[in-house]
């Protein structure tokens, strides 16, 4: 998904509001019926961090998928831990499209993400922690490395440790060989987790 970059212009607004453009009426403006207005009124709302949970309210109701777009920058934008939150949440959606969202949106956040990361590991669905791998791959935070060692060597499901034992080929040192030795160990019948662990391994000694 591509973020809309926020800029301040000093144009005219293109639509006429209904409500005062200060928070209340912005607030008020995300529930116009005009799919325009709700996108002018996200997007004016990311510069007030107090608007995240109106935001997040906003986000789980929101059909046009602009007017999505333009919530998540907003939220990506205002970046506190409330945000984070709120789009830690949506990794439960049934809805595809605003789960994708909520990821590329948490891959913009790495300083924000890391002190939720951990329980995001330890969520009890295991497509959550799928999707934090996920995450992970963009986030460029000193932790990766030690979070995938952890979810290789705890994790019960084969396919969340499959899933970071890729990254792992790309971002592993030294440090991870003891737990991709035991990862093997561990998933015996597996031949993917094998041959990934393998392959990783054989990375981390040429590198």
């Amino acid at each position: 998904m591509a973020f809309i970059k926020i800029q301040k212009t000093q144009a005219e607004d293109p639509i006429v509001r209904e409500h005062a453009r200060d928070f209340h009426g912005l607030v008020a403006e995300l529930s116009h019926e005009d799919p325009m207005s709700r996108r002018w009124a996200a997007r004016d709302l990311a510069e007030c961090p107090e608007a995240t949970a109106a935001l997040v309210e906003r986000l789980k109701q929101e059909r046009d998928i602009s007017v999505r777009e333009v919530i998540f920058t907003s939220l990506t934008h205002i970046g506190h831990f409330a945000a984070v939150l709120g789009l830690v949440e949506f990794l439960h959606s049934e809805d595809a499209a605003l789960r994708n969202g909520a990821i590329d949106a948490l891959k913009q956040m790495p300083e924000e993400v890391a002190p939720v990361m951990h329980g995001m590991l330890r969520d009890a669905d295991s497509d959550v922690r799928i999707f934090a791998v996920n995450i992970l791959e963009s986030l460029r935070h000193p932790l990766v490395e030690s979070w995938l060692i952890e979810v290789i060597e705890s994790d019960p499901h084969v396919n969340v440790c499959a899933t970071a034992v890729d990254l792992l080929g790309e971002v592993g040192s030294t440090a991870a060989r003891e737990a991709l030795l035991g990862l093997k160990e561990r998933f015996p019948g597996e031949p993917y987790v094998h041959f990934a662990a393998d392959l990783a391994l054989r990375r981390i000694d040429e590198g």
